[in-house]
């Protein structure tokens, strides 16, 4: 832990510790970021070691378990130090630019372990070392998926200590690149499979595969398996080929299958690659379903939004035929809360989510309560603070909550002041934790009168912001006099809930299955 109690990075260990570069703590970036592929391909814990600053021992920067076999280490292992001389593996791979092999397995917890080193190589010199670590519990005669897994990973480990992976410039692999459990092919120099694991064969199978893949060539095998009709990614032939470090996708026989290749380049010679395949079939039909959705949805509110404009404009054109001052205002005031609702369906209807942001909204509404009104108080309302993203389910209220605090104190408050024009003030204040909203909405007018109640008041406005504020929302509303003359209301929130709504969670990668190991 560091003093802060944060479990300590990289970036923070490396920096603290070590005498590497930026540039060097980049590519230490970019081999943790998808060392995975060379944990579940061993077996093995990786453990990746920098040398101290002062050269006096060795630091833990980072630390990766295997998901295809038991782990070695129970404990978290990064931050750990160790002194020059206690791990010699590590100054053998350091010193000599290779992979330390040498040695008996040890014995830890019980527990045979075979420990390997990695020098970690950049621009020809060795930035750091991996020591892998293979528990040997469950040694037996290996099948020959776990003989395909063992020597990629011979081949993997041998361009890190070349300096030739993780590729030069490659952008790192995402969080639902395919794992080596998803399926794994393994090429020749010709772009030829030399091995199909059972997974790899069965989503090459739902692509309409109905012959052997070994032997095949699986770049032009490839092609011939898209869907016709549909346009052949650019990348295809190259990633299915294992030429270039790519990602693809392939869709045919109403199936999608997910290629990622990895070049393998050992002493400076091709050797083949290895290409990962997922079968993702499911996940992209769920996209888009929620693709279809999400348009649906906004279909929706745009709907709305223009039937809210109908009716707004309908009881505009029956409040311009009446002659009766009072029938007149109350259609006013109808305009405007519905013209209130349909600014939030209109903002929703360009959101991609349900989550709207509501600064926007506060301002087309504080806009329409000031033209409403400029014939009687010529006040224009200054917003302060910032709302930011609610959920729909809070926004659409506090919207109405706000064009009848606004109304309630131009109309009201403001207009009433002989200089309301020159002196008038009315602002809204937001301050936003991370649990309440509290919204003020103040002017310097006339203030409320000596008998007024807020539990007994007889105003639409106020009966429809309390109730909205207190029964919808949850929260507290508070009208009072205002410091100096004029009203204050006062609106307070939670967001509890609306931020349980509003959180976007990380995309989380569906488990799929697993290769057998036999």
């Amino acid at each position: 832990m560091s003093d802060d109690g944060r479990v300590p990075t990289l970036n923070d260990l490396a920096r603290r510790h070590t005498a590497l570069t930026s540039a060097d703590i980049d590519w230490l970036h970019a081999l943790v970021s998808d060392w995975q592929l060379l944990a579940d391909l061993s077996f093995a814990d990786l453990v990746l070691w920098a040398p101290l600053q002062d050269a006096s021992g060795w630091v833990v920067l980072a630390q990766m378990r295997p998901t295809t076999g038991p782990t070695t280490f129970h404990d978290d292992a990064v931050g750990s130090f160790a002194p020059t001389g206690a791990r010699p593996f590590l100054e053998s791979a350091q010193r000599e630019r290779r992979i330390c092999r040498e040695g008996d397995p040890e014995w830890t917890r019980g527990v045979p372990v075979r420990r390997e080193s990695i020098p970690v190589t950049r621009e020809g010199q060795v930035i750091a070392v991996i020591e892998r670590s293979t528990n040997l519990s469950s040694a037996r005669t290996p099948s020959r998926l776990e003989l395909t897994y063992l020597k990629g990973a011979d081949d993997l480990a041998q361009m890190v200590a070349s300096g030739m992976f993780p590729w030069p410039g490659q952008q790192p692999a995402l969080v639902r690149s395919p794992r080596v459990g998803d399926g794994l092919l393994r090429l020749g120099r010709s772009g030829k499979v030399s091995y199909a694991s059972p997974n790899a064969l069965s989503a090459y199978r739902r692509l309409g595969l109905a012959a052997d893949l070994v032997g095949a060539e699986l770049g032009p095998l490839t092609a011939r398996l898209c869907a016709p009709g549909r346009p052949t990614d650019d990348s295809l032939m190259v990633t299915a080929s294992g030429r270039a470090p790519r990602e693809t996708e392939v869709e045919g026989n109403g199936s999608v299958v997910q290629l990622r290749a990895i070049p393998l380049v050992v002493n400076g010679l091709r050797t083949g690659a290895l290409v990962l395949v997922r079968d993702v079939t499911e996940l992209r039909h769920r996209e888009r379903e929620l693709m279809t959705k999400d348009a649906t949805i906004r279909e929706i509110h745009h709907r709305v939004k223009n039937n809210l404009q109908t009716v707004a404009a309908l009881l505009r054109l029956q409040s311009r035929r009446l002659d009766e001052p009072k029938a007149r205002a109350a259609l006013d005031e109808a305009v405007r809360r519905v013209g209130s609702i349909a600014t939030v369906h209109e903002t929703l209807s360009h959101a991609p989510e349900e989550i709207v942001n509501f600064d926007d909204v506060a301002e087309r509404v504080a806009a329409m309560a000031g033209e409403v009104s400029a014939a009687e108080a010529r006040v224009k309302p200054v917003l302060l603070g910032r709302f930011g993203l609610l959920p729909s389910a809070v926004a659409t209220p506090l919207a109405l909550v706000l064009a009848e605090l606004l109304q309630n104190a131009l109309q009201h408050g403001l207009a009433q002041c002989p200089d309301a024009g020159l002196d008038g003030h009315l602002e809204v204040c937001v301050d936003r934790s991370q649990e309440r909203l509290t919204v003020i909405v103040q002017d310097n007018g006339v203030g409320l009168p000596r008998e007024f109640d807020l539990d007994s008041t007889t105003s639409l406005g106020l009966q429809i912001v309390r109730t909205l504020v207190v029964s919808e929302l949850g929260g507290r509303l508070e009208v009072k006099p205002r410091a100096g003359g004029g009203t204050k209301a006062v609106v307070d929130l939670p967001l509890d809930a609306g931020a349980a709504l509003s959180a976007r969670a990380a995309p989380i990668r569906p488990p799929g299955p697993a290769e057998p190991p036999g």
